[in-house]
């Protein structure tokens, strides 16, 4: 699949999310949320980290494999995704919470999973290794019975990092996006644009 392919199926993915008791997910107490209003200009996260530096190597591992450098951008995690992704599953947010419970029980798996076939650590394996495991649970519409908790996480993953690298500097100049950008002066739209909604 291709970065733009992936951008797409990120963008459809996104309706598809649904929401959970975040009691279920063993927090009793969630910390402070930054409110309806935060300040932009000294933006502040009031919650820790969660991830153990174990969980970050395999997700920085999986970040990697999803969206490895190229000749056009580095990896994802060059660009901090897994430190991003540390960040949202530790917000006390229905829908992080939520992600959290996925994120933790796929990680897990991906960790017993691997000793299992390879009798190493995710983040130790080759990436060969790492795609075999991958290709088992990228696609919902194959996968087996008993991974389709596995293909959940993956594609939640997949959804993060994606969204993640995609907002970054690095990320926006690989798909040639110039939005944001500013611009001495203002030329208008391009003749072509023009025409074609019969303006010119």
């Amino acid at each position: 699949m291709s970065r733009r392919e992936a951008i797409k199926w990120m963008i459809a993915a996104a309706g598809t999310i649904s929401v959970l008791d975040p009691q279920s997910f063993g927090a009793t107490t969630l910390p402070s949320r930054i409110g309806s209003d935060p300040n932009l200009l000294n933006p502040v996260v009031p919650w820790p980290r969660t991830l153990s530096k174990e969980q970050l190597r395999m997700l920085a591992s999986l970040c990697d494999l999803i969206i490895p450098a190229d000749d056009r951008s580095p990896a994802a995690s060059a660009v901090g995704v897994p430190d991003f992704i540390d960040e949202w599953v530790s917000a006390p947010y229905d829908e992080q919470q939520n992600d959290r419970k996925v994120v933790l029980e796929g990680l897990d798996w991906l960790k017993a999973e691997s000793i299992k076939r390879f009798n190493k650590p995710f983040d130790d394996l080759d990436g060969k290794q790492m795609a075999a495991i991958a290709d088992d649970i990228c696609d919902p519409g194959k996968v087996k019975a008993e991974w389709r908790s596995a293909a959940g996480f993956f594609g939640r993953v997949r959804w993060l990092t994606l969204g993640a690298f995609y907002t970054t500097p690095e990320g926006m100049k690989d798909i040639g996006y110039v939005g944001n950008t500013p611009m001495a002066t203002f030329p208008g739209p391009p003749p072509e644009v023009l025409a074609k909604l019969g303006l010119a």
